[in-house]
Formats: structure tokens, sequence, C-alpha cells
């Protein structure tokens, strides 16, 4: 749905730029299209928006959902959560941690469905990791 819009866009700045009278209007309404479609995809916003929540010291729930509008990154998720556990295992002293739980899954709404994730993990020290066999299935 984003490509076929960004292909109509495209097609009507160069038929746009092409014809022969260039006036103001035309330029004005292009720049208008184009700040549209811009307002809407946003290229350059996160694909994913995260919700953390501390459970206990060690224990830390994710919540992550989708922009609407994507041109790809639906199998990001778990890297995600995998990225922002090391980050907060590193930043509390842990030696490792363990997923608990994560699904996935797609929330349908009003406007259209979102992919959406949800995870939780447990900081563990050095003795109790065993990042081995507890998160291969992952």
């Amino acid at each position: 749905m984003k490509r076929l819009a960004l292909l109509i866009a495209a097609g009507f700045v160069l038929s746009a730029w092409s014809a022969a009278a260039r006036t103001e209007s035309t330029v004005a309404s292009v720049l208008l299209a184009i700040g549209a479609i811009y307002l809407v995809y946003d290229p350059l916003a996160p694909n994913w928006e995260i919700e953390e929540s501390r459970l206990n010291d060690d224990t830390y729930r994710f919540s992550l959902k989708m922009k609407r509008y994507h041109t790809g990154g639906a199998g990001e998720s778990i890297q995600i959560l995998k990225r922002r556990a090391s980050k907060i295992q590193y930043e509390q002293g842990f030696s490792g941690y363990q997923i608990l739980e994560y699904t996935e899954g797609i929330e349908s709404q009003t406007i259209g469905a979102r992919r959406m994730a949800e995870g939780t993990i447990k900081l563990v020290q050095r003795q109790q990791a065993d990042s081995f066999l507890q998160n291969e299935r992952y």
C-alpha cells in the first residue's frame, strides 16, 4: 500500500515537473503531496515502539508495537528485545539474562492491524545463566 502511494506520488511529481507550464500552484501542490506522504510514512521513524516496565529488581517486561506503515522490519522484535535485555544486563552489572516469556501477534485496530510482541526477561548472575539451553528456542 505504501509502495503504491509512493509510486503514485513519484508519478505525480514527474508529471508535474515535465508539464510545459510550471506554475507556483503546481509546485505548491507537489510539495504538499510530498509532505503528506512523508507525514504518514515517516521513513526516519523507528519501526518499533518499546515500552519497558520493571517488575522487580531483576525482572523486566517489554511491550513492542510496530508502526502501521512500514517497508520492513516485521521480524525484528526478538532482536530488539534481546538488544534491550543485553543493554539492561550490562548497565545493572549482571552476567546474563533469560527470556522467561515471549509472544508475537497482530493487534487489530480500526485504522489497521499492527504487529506486536511482548516478552519478559530475568537478569541472572553467572552461576544461574544457562544461555546455551534457555534462550536457544528463540
